[in-house]
């Protein structure tokens, strides 16, 4: 699969509709973005069960503003519609490549147990 151009109006259903998926927050004029490319697209193909998306912060703003990104470019790993990573930051190849390994092997029954006593917590916090 090729890398995906995220927008406004492909995200959700990207992210729902997918198990894992890679994002590259990036902007045409930002060097390092230019340069993680390459990476990004090699990955990309070598890992085709897994969706690899661009979103330009310059494109989308709104998204770029909800992410909080503040610098590019910024990855972000969502497995199961949940966020498991976000970096800003362009990562060498084997580094890349350990991302999806772990993206791959985490225990999702163990994440969202976490998130659920988070949310616990919280709400006896406010209560």
């Amino acid at each position: 699969m090729s890398v995906l151009e995220l927008t406004k109006e492909n995200f959700e259903e990207t992210i729902s509709n997918n198990a894992i998926v890679l994002i590259d927050f990036w902007a045409p004029w930002c060097g390092p973005c230019r340069s993680f490319a390459p990476t990004f697209e090699k990955v990309a193909s070598e890992n085709t069960d897994i969706v690899f998306a661009k979103l330009n912060t310059e494109d989308e703003p709104e998204l770029a503003g909800h992410f909080n990104i503040r610098s590019i470019p910024t990855l972000a790993v969502f497995r199961e519609q949940i966020i498991l990573f976000m970096q800003p930051g362009a990562l060498p190849e084997s580094a890349l490549n350990e991302l999806v390994k772990g993206a791959r092997d985490v225990d999702m029954n163990e994440v969202r147990a976490e998130i659920e006593k988070a949310q616990s917590a919280q709400g006896d916090q406010q209560a």
